[in-house]
């Protein structure tokens, strides 16, 4: 079967006789793996949209289990990205929790749309490149269907102000049940710095409304925090090798 999609390249393997395995976001099929022979060094439009970052329209031939691209053409390259370090490294992560987050051959159009609109955004960005792509992480949380209760208790149901943030739990919890012995005490977050606001104005709001969103260092790091123990309780998302290019310094929860 030959058909056409949009597509968002994640990640490239070289393989022998200058052939490649590519990693696509597409809009039809969700994350698939693709051979392809284009050669990436040439000069032709199906090379030119091969390469990482790029929105474009693919050309898929399967046969069986297998799939290669046959051609292909780009949508938009988000060129400015690769012309700053920073921007690189950090939408490069983005890519990467992206593919981690994606399972094989599920159509997941909302996240699509909400990644072609974080690299518009991430090509545009002067400043503070990093807030952009945690508010992207926590939309996309939300698009997956794993975004953590932030409207009451998780527990109880009662207005959660007092308590805290609990990672186990899924989501904030109320100042009683924060006392309960079956709570995960390692994994509780205070609720400082309006992270519940923060995460309830994310979760409401388009990725667009946060363009020039720059989190104070302090506020960035707890998100961040909260957002690794979150994804790697619940979604398994441990130790991404981009990870290290995200500003790291040590803060306590509690």
């Amino acid at each position: 079967m030959i058909t056409q999609t949009d597509g968002i390249i994640l990640k490239q393997i070289r393989l022998p006789d200058d052939r490649r395995l590519l990693v696509l976001f597409t809009r039809k099929f969700g994350k698939i793996s693709a051979g392809t022979g284009i050669r990436l060094n040439g000069k032709n439009k199906s090379s030119l949209a091969l390469r990482v970052f790029t929105h474009g329209r693919y050309e898929l031939f399967f046969g069986g289990k297998s799939c290669n691209i046959n051609a292909a053409e780009t949508i938009d390259s988000y060129f400015g990205i690769g012309t700053d370090i920073d921007k690189y490294m950090l939408a490069s992560y983005a890519l990467e929790y992206t593919e981690r987050l994606l399972p094989e051959n599920e159509p997941q159009e909302k996240l699509f749309d909400l990644l072609v609109s974080f690299l518009r955004l991430m090509e545009k960005r002067r400043a503070r490149p990093e807030s952009l792509v945690l508010v992207y992480q926590w939309k996309a949380l939300g698009v997956c269907g794993y975004m953590p209760h932030l409207d009451s208790c998780v527990r109880c149901g009662k207005p959660a102000e007092e308590g805290a943030f609990s990672v186990a739990d899924g989501g904030v919890i109320c100042g009683e049940c924060k006392k309960s012995a079956g709570v995960n005490k390692r994994l509780l977050y205070d609720l400082r710095f309006d992270i519940i606001k923060i995460l309830k104005s994310i979760r409401d709001n388009p990725i667009g409304a946060f363009e020039k969103l720059a989190l104070h260092d302090e506020i960035f790091e707890y998100l961040n925090l909260l957002l690794r123990d979150y994804i790697s309780y619940h979604l398994d998302i441990n130790n991404l090798k981009s990870e290290i290019y995200l500003k790291k310094t040590e803060i306590k929860k509690e």
